[in-house]
Formats: structure tokens, C-alpha cells, sequence
């Protein structure tokens, strides 16, 4: 689940000429400095460095020094002299002898290495430009060969988990099957649009026919609908197309780039993707390249408190926080949805995770709930706004998915889920006037009688949660689940398009309808489809799949476009527009969850596998394989 703050922004404006340059079609060719230029400028500053060396060495004779051996670092090609400092060494007294004879050593290897370089610049200059090009070319080869021969380092080897339930999952009804074999043919329709107009960009834009890329992802070509859509591909049985995506990924699949992304949102997209991935196909590449991406990811932790920035560049390791965000800080939702995908890494590779819910259990919180903003210089709360929608959400799904995740064994993540539940029932759930169930938000001591899409997928986690709830409340949470999914459902039921709004309201008489023309639009979430599926998981009841179907038909109808699917500006509106965006999570999240619920349960059994918040399969660790100790992200 994607924040408010990471809606997709319009893509990046390449700059273009100016009419008055664009007259101009020779002016890049008389700019360029021709290969002979250049090297004759490099050529005349390492000799000025070498006469500076030769004319400007202190002439000491008279006066003992402290030789501090440092011709070993700026000049590395000449040997050390006899009773200089070695690397690990002491520094060493010379006497007056020894200093004349080392200056006068040092004064000959700098001319020779002068003569030298003045030789190869001469038979350079009589090199012709191609046959330059040809060695530069020769030499980069050179380098990117014997870099790919020093290679990763290897990961430990770790047993696999038993991975079951992951293909197939035939409902037995044909009219259920049919519903599920209509499923599987929208998302070859987004998977062949992206395929044909997109591919290596991170998103389409369906009507332009072209890639699309949002301000989460900077300004790279990850293609994040690639590795967003595997695991989806893969249990619906898309092979040639899961196919696809891998040789991509292994030829393309580049993290050096100078790009500023979210921490969050590779982390559940690529890095939960990748790993969902391997675990279904067993194939290394995706393993190898998620660990490559988490080291990327870890300098956004060198904050005083170890609480991330939201966004670091994967080039650099600089790291900020959002502008918009409460006095600088990081955000409830980013920094807290990182525990199951880092569990993961942590198996695979031995490297232990960070522990950001430690720092969190000191702190207090007004009325027991967790504010959606800490500033990481300080560990100070911002500004007391808590919501299980945007900006909260998926902190309080982890918690109980880290205790799933961990075989019921990380039971501090199970207390601080329950405690969190118990504040947000008392503050935040309330009942509107025409009896639907909602969840509002808390703001600086009063609530907001207002509820977003995203908040929608808690419905799903109350009935996730159940089992295991304390005081036997596991019929309550199962019942407080249905009542959500019930409101959630009336928010699309209400609407013209019979998809749901963005954020819908519970006051002056209007109930779970949006009021602002800024909350009408639809694009492409999973929210409510997700909180069907659990509720049809845990209850059977047939109301969920026919929910269901009504949002795939809507989708189909109304969001479907030659060129895949987009989103829609306006629900209430019998004549949407389109937002011309196809969210990776389409692939990720709706249509997966959409296949589930019209699959039977022996596809992806809750027993074994936990969903990440981008709904990426993660399979739980058993005991068995490697105890996993309490606490963590």
C-alpha cells in the first residue's frame, strides 16, 4: 500500500532546446573538445605536478624532519626507501645522510617517470582519433571484465523453506473458474500493454502508449512493473511471461544509478518482489539481486537514531527526508515497513537486521497511539496525526506479520500489535449515524470522521489477526473485519462506476461518499479487493466473491483502455477521464488478490506464506530452519 505522500506525480520533463539553439544544429560539434585536446591538457597539468615536486621539495639538509612516508600514498608506483614508513609502520627518524640520498631517489624516479610520460604522449598524439576511441573502448572492456571476475561475494548457504501451494489452485465451479480465467486475461492484457509500450520503464502510461515514471523511483529505468508483476505471473501460470521478466531482469537490472528513490517503496516493490521470486522459482538471480538493492538501501539508515530518511540516492548513499513532512521527519508507515523483507535478508545472507521498534517501545504516545511522524535526528515525535490509512498503515500490518512471519515466535511484535489495536478501537473506530463501521483519523487531539481507500485494507488485517488476539476476542476482531469490509464495500456501491474513492466521508449526512473533487479518482488499488480476499479466506462467505466480481467487471469496464489500464479521475462521473497511469501495484496487488479469492485455498495457504504489504509472498520461517530472535524492524 502506497502512501498519499507517494501518489504517482506527473514524470519528469526532459529540458529541450530553446528555439534559438535549435537554429543552431553544428553548435554541440564546435563545443567538443577533440580526444588530442583533452589528453594535451591532462598531459601539461601531470607535468606541471611533477616540476612543482622537482622545483618545490624542501631543502632541509640543515634541520632533521619527521618523514612521514607519505610518497607511499600520493605517489604509489615508486617503492618505499629504505626506513620509510610502511603501511601499519612507525614513523622513523632520518638522519641527514639518509634524507639527501632519499630526496635525491625520489628526484630521479619523478624525472624518469616525467621522461616516461612525456614518451607516451608522443606516441599518442600520433594516434589517429579512431585508433583512440578503439583504446579507450579496449581499456574500459578491460576493467568491466576483471570486475565481473572479482564477482559478489557468495551468500552463505541456507536451507530453502518448504515452499508449498504455489501454483494451480483450480476453484472445482466452472463459474468460478470462468471468473478466474478472466482475472488471468486482464493481466496479460496490462502485462502485454507494458511488455509492447513500456518495458524497462517502472510504469505505462496506457493511452500515450508510453513509460511513465513517478517522483518514488528518481529519474531511473528500473522497471518496476518487471519486478512488481513476477510473482503474479508465476502463479497464475503466465511462464513465457515470468520468462520474460527474469532475462530482463539478469541483463538490465542495474542499482548503480544515480537516482534518489524511497526506501519504502523499493523495499516492498523490488526488494519484496525479488525475493518473492526466488522463493517461488528457485532461481538465484532474484535472491543475488535483492541483497544487491538492501545494501543500496543502507546508508538511508546513518541517522542518529537509525530511523531512516525516506528517500536515499542508490549512487551516492545521501539521504533526506520528504519536504513536506512534519519538521523533517520520517514517516510511520516508510520506516516501519521494512521488518519482513530485512527478516528475509537477514536468512539469506547472516547479516542481522536493525531494531526500530526498540527505540519506538521507549517512547511515550499520546492516548497509546503512535503519531505518523519521528524526526530521526532527534527520536522526537511531529506532529500528533495518527492514521491507519496514509502515513500509518502498513506499520501496524508488519507488526502482526512479523509474528506470523516468525512462526508465532516473535511475541514482541505480537503485544505491540495488540496494544496498538486496543488504542486505535478506543480513539479511532466509531460507528456512523446509518450504522457502517469506519475508521477516522486523529488529529492534534480530535477526530477526523473521514476514512481512505488505503485504510480500507485493515478489514483484512483484523481477520488476519484474530487468531492469537488476546481476552478470546478472536470472534470480535473476525466480526470488526466484516463490518469494515462491509463499509469499505459501500463506498464503491455509492458511487457511479461502482469503483471506490480515493477518501469518503462520515458526516453532514453523507456516508462513505467523498466530498472533495480531489478525493473522487480510483487509480488501480488493491485496498478493499485485498481486505475480500481474507475475509473470504477466514468466513467463506459468497457475498466476498461476488464483491469481488462486481470490482473486477468495474475495472474491466471503466478502467480498461487498448492500452492496458488506467486509472480514473472522478467515480461519480458516468464520463470519467483517465489519469493515463498504470500503477505497477495493478500487477502486484489487485489482480493478484483478485486471482486468490477466485482460486481455492490451496493456493498460497495462510499457514505457510505471509503477503508483504505489496502483496508479495513471503514464506513464514519455520523454527526448524534458523530461530529468528524477538524484535527487529
Amino acid at each position: 500500500m502506497t502512501t498519499p505522500a507517494l501518489l504517482p506525480l506527473s514524470g519528469r520533463r526532459i529540458p529541450t532546446l530553446s528555439p534559438g539553439a535549435a537554429s543552431f544544429p553544428h553548435h554541440r560539434a564546435t563545443l567538443r573538445l577533440s580526444e588530442k585536446f583533452i589528453l594535451l591538457l591532462i598531459l601539461s597539468a601531470f607535468i606541471t605536478l611533477c616540476f612543482g615536486a622537482f622545483f618545490f621539495l624542501p631543502d632541509n639538509s640543515k634541520h632533521k624532519r619527521f618523514d612521514l612516508g607519505l610518497e607511499d600514498v600520493l605517489i604509489p608506483h615508486i617503492e618505499a626507501p629504505k626506513g620509510a614508513k610502511h603501511p601499519g609502520g612507525q614513523v622513523v627518524i632520518h638522519g641527514q645522510g639518509d634524507h639527501d640520498e632519499h630526496r635525491h631517489s625520489l628526484r630521479d624516479k619523478i624525472r624518469a617517470d616525467h621522461e616516461r610520460a612525456l614518451q607516451e604522449a608522443k606516441e599518442k598524439l600520433r594516434k589517429s582519433r579512431d585508433e583512440l576511441r578503439a583504446e579507450i573502448q579496449t581499456e574500459k572492456s578491460k576493467v568491466l571484465e576483471d570486475l565481473k571476475k572479482e564477482g559478489p561475494k557468495p551468500l552463505p548457504p541456507v536451507p530453502m523453506p518448504k515452499v508449498v501451494g504455489v501454483n494451480d489452485g483450480d476453484p472445482g465451479e466452472p463459474d468460478i473458474k470462468e471468473k478466474r480465467d478472466k482475472i488471468r486475461e486482464m493481466m496479460k492484457h496490462a502485462w502485454d500493454s507494458y511488455r509492447q509500450y513500456g518495458w524497462g520503464h517502472n510504469e505505462l502510461k496506457p493511452l500515450a502508449k508510453k513509460g511513465h515514471s513517478t517522483n518514488i523511483f528518481g529519474n531511473s529505468q528500473m522497471g518496476a512493473t518487471i519486478v512488481d508483476a513476477l510473482d503474479s505471473l508465476y502463479m497464475m501460470g503466465l511462464h513465457d511471461e515470468f520468462k520474460d521478466g527474469q532475462e530482463w531482469i539478469e541483463q538490465n537490472l542495474d542499482f548503480s544509478v544515480n537516482a534518489e528513490v524511497s526506501v519504502f517503496e523499493v523495499n516492498i516493490r523490488f526488494i519484496g518482489g525479488l525475493l518473492a521470486a526466488y522463493y517461488l522459482s528457485g532461481q538465484e538471480v532474484f535472491k543475488v539481486k535483492a541483497v544487491q538493492l538492501a545494501e543500496k538501501l543502507l546508508p538511508a539508515f546513518n541517522t542518529p537514531t537509525g530511523i531512516p530518511w525516506a528517500m536515499v540516492n542508490l549512487k551516492s548513499g545521501v539521504g533526506r527526508n520528504w519536504g513536506w513532512a512534519s519538521a523533517g521527519s520520517s514517516i510511520l508507515a516508510e520506516f516501519g515497513t521494512l521488518h519482513m523483507e530485512f527478516v528475509h535478508l537477514t536468512y539469506l545472507t547472516g547479516n542481522p537486521v536493525m531494531h526500530i521498534r526498540k527505540l519506538l517501545a521507549k517512547m511515550d504516545r499520546p492516548n497509546g497511539l503512535y503519531p505518523n511522524y519521528l524526526n530521526p535526528r532527534t527520536g522526537r515525535w511531529g506532529q500528533h496525526h495518527t492514521s491507519v490509512g496514509g502515513l500509518g498503515d502498513s506499520f501496524y500490518e508488519y507488526l502482526l506479520k512479523a509474528w506470523l512471519m516468525s512462526d508465532k515466535t516473535d511475541t514482541e511484535a505480537r503485544k505491540t500489535y495488540d496494544d496498538a489495536i486496543e488504542a486505535i478501537e478506543r480513539h479511532l473506530i466509531r460507528k456512523s449515524n446509518g450504522g457502517l463501521t469506519f475508521i477516522g483519523e486523529w488529529k492534534n487531539g480530535h477526530l477526523e470522521r473521514k476514512m481512505g481507500h488505503l485504510t480500507c485494507f485493515a478489514g483484512g488485517m483484523f481477520a488476519l489477526g484474530a487468531d492469537g488476539s488476546p481476552d478470546d476476542k478472536a470472534g470480535h476482531y473476525l466480526q470488526l473485519g466484516a463490518e469494515i469490509a462491509h463499509t469499505c464495500h459501500e463506498s464503491y456501491d455509492r458511487t457511479v462506476l461502482k469503483l471506490g474513492p480515493e477518501a469518503f466521508k462520515f458526516d453532514s449526512g453523507l456516508e462513505a461518499v467523498a466530498v472533495r473533487q480531489n478525493e473522487k479518482y480510483y487509480i488501480l488499488r488493491p485496498e478493499v479487493i485485498e481486505t475480500y480476499w481474507y475475509m473470504w479466506r477466514f468466513t467463506h462467505d459468497p457475498k466476498y466473491r461476488q464483491w469481488g466480481w462486481e470490482a473486477a467487471q468495474a475495472i474491466d469496464k471503466y478502467c480498461r483502455v487498448s492500452g492496458g489500464f488506467s486509472g480514473v479521475k472522478d467515480v461519480y462521473s458516468s464520463n470519467p477521464t483517465y489519469d493515463d497511469v498504470q500503477q505497477s501495484f495493478f500487477l502486484a496487488e489487485t489482480l493478484k488478490y483478485l486471482y486468490l479469492l477466485f482460486s481455492s485455498d490451496d493456493l498460497m495457504p495462510l499457514e505457510s506464506w505471509v503477503f508483504n504489504t505489496e502483496a508479495h509472498p513471503l514464506p513464514v520461517l519455520r523454527r526448524a530452519l534458523r530461530p529468528l530472535q524477538s524484535g527487529g524492524h
